[in-house]
């Protein structure tokens, strides 16, 4: 309906008052604010943040065409009015742009002798309803600019003539070529729309809901140039497979759990999923023979036992062991440290060194799944640097996620000039999608860190718990992404 209609709603609760309590990384990030905004996003919903933006985007998206782009030109009969319309375009992600220099000359042309012609364009207060209105149409005509922000307030010489400019905004032969968003820092209104003829202009008092209409007028405008993705086929998937091994592991735990290492690997492998070499150990002699299969070198040794999640939390890990007897110690460090509760311990070579990233899946009982993607480590829920969409995944989707966060030019080579496996990121990314949607006992899904190399991506840490599945309400009415 989106591509057609502009859709819009007020995304309210967005407090962290509404975050669950988690256990996994993954779970503690997503927030039901993420998951709303995944389907705004990906629906082409148009999120505002309360019901007077709304109206104030509605008006725009009701009486104006859609920007192509985010390049705006200010137009202000005043220099400070000027300013605050420039600095609310640039708060809102709007970019102010220099004109060319025919464009200055012609509005130079059509403007008083003592304007400035730069943007934004200060017209001075001596400016004429008719002189205002030719600058516009010099404005909607060019290709320099994709929308026109006029801010004006009252003046004198105005009020001693009778010659109000902004009679000017709506033009008398129908809507400009470009959508034009008028401030007018005298009205008493919110927002109003000015009528003239065929044409209708948004008015705002402020100029923060103007530049924050405009935004989202140019985000929906992207989102629906877009095209709409496809969901790629994926080889290598065995879904029977990991069917089977669920259903077992829910036999052994009607009420569901964290599964062990040996069945989060086994799933990876039925989708796929590349992992770094690994072994299960349950003895300190074990541990170093299985250290020496693995290629001896540096090991890290991690402790296990059912419901362990955060093993650095507790001191259940440890890193750049060398030897026979570094191994075979730590071990028994380990087990005597958690004796009791150790069932055994995971032997991994130490990887190179790469980008630490998390990515995971959380089952929404609305929604579905909702795959997060995002800066990995230890610190991650601190830096909240991630991105969700919904599953299932299209290839643009994919491609999105891994775009999205701030820690993204890393992927791209930044200082380092070497790109990481962008392709493995994206497979990884659509083969997690395929799990969720395949297996709606996946309440959760946990892989950080995933390290990222030019060469290879490999989840070093996997947690995945699993719930029995209770069909859904038939009554409950849900959103489809596309």
């Amino acid at each position: 309906m989106a591509r057609t209609v502009p859709v819009l709603t007020v995304d309210a609760g967005r407090s962290e008052a509404g975050r669950r309590a988690a256990a996994s990384h993954t779970s503690a990030i997503v927030t039901p604010t993420m998951t709303r905004r995944a389907l705004f996003q990906q629906a082409g919903i148009i999120a505002t943040d309360s019901v007077g933006d709304l109206v104030a985007t509605a008006a725009l998206l009701r009486s104006q065409p859609l920007p192509a782009g985010a390049r705006v030109a200010v137009v202000s009969n005043a220099g400070g009015a000027a300013v605050l319309a420039a600095d609310a375009c640039a708060e809102a992600g709007l970019t102010i742009p220099e004109l060319p220099g025919p464009l200055i000359a012609d509005l130079l042309g059509v403007l008083p002798p003592t304007a400035r012609a730069v943007n934004p364009v200060d017209t001075t207060a001596a400016v004429s309803g008719k002189q205002l209105a030719a600058c516009l149409d010099l404005l909607a005509r060019h290709g320099a600019v994709d929308a026109v922000i006029v801010a004006l307030v009252p003046t004198a010489l105005s009020a001693a003539t009778g010659d109000d400019p902004a009679r000017a905004l709506v033009p008398p032969s129908g809507t400009r070529a470009r959508p034009l968003a008028a401030v007018l820092l005298d009205q008493a209104e919110p927002v109003r729309l000015l009528q003239g003829g065929a044409a209708t202009v948004p008015a705002y008092a402020e100029p923060s809901s103007a530049a924050r209409a405009l935004a989202r007028a140019v985000s929906y405008a992207h989102w629906r140039a877009e095209p709409s993705g496809t969901v790629p086929a994926l080889d290598g998937v065995d879904s029977a497979t990991a069917a089977a091994l669920v259903a077992d592991f829910l036999a052994r735990n009607p009420n569901g759990g964290w599964a062990g290492p040996q069945l989060c690997a086994a799933l990876l492998d039925a989708y796929g999923i590349p992992q770094s070499p690994w072994a299960w150990v349950t003895g300190p002699d074990a541990a170093a023979a299985a250290a020496e299969r693995l290629g001896g070198g540096r090991m890290a040794l991690k402790a296990y036992w059912p419901g362990l999640l955060h093993k650095t939390d507790v001191g259940a890990l440890r890193l750049d062991l060398e030897g026979p007897r570094s191994i075979r110690d730590a071990y028994t460090e380990l087990a005597r440290n958690f004796a009791g509760v150790m069932t055994g311990a995971v032997v991994q070579p130490m990887a190179a060194r790469g980008i630490e990233l998390v990515a995971g899946v959380v089952q929404d009982q609305v929604f579905g799944p909702l795959v997060l993607f995002g800066l990995g480590g230890t610190a991650t829920e601190v830096l909240a640097d991630h991105a969700a969409r919904l599953a299932p995944l299209t290839d643009l989707d994919a491609h999105a996620l891994i775009t999205a966060p701030r820690c993204a030019p890393l992927l791209f080579g930044h200082r380092t000039g070497r790109t990481a496996d962008l392709e493995g990121l994206e497979q990884l990314l659509l083969r997690l999608s395929r799990m969720a949607c395949d297996l709606p006992q996946l309440a959760e899904a946990d892989l950080n860190p995933v390290l990222v190399r030019p060469d290879a991506v490999l989840p070093l840490d996997v947690r995945i718990r699993l719930l029995p599945h209770t069909a859904r309400n038939p009554y409950l009415r849900r959103l489809r992404a596309r």
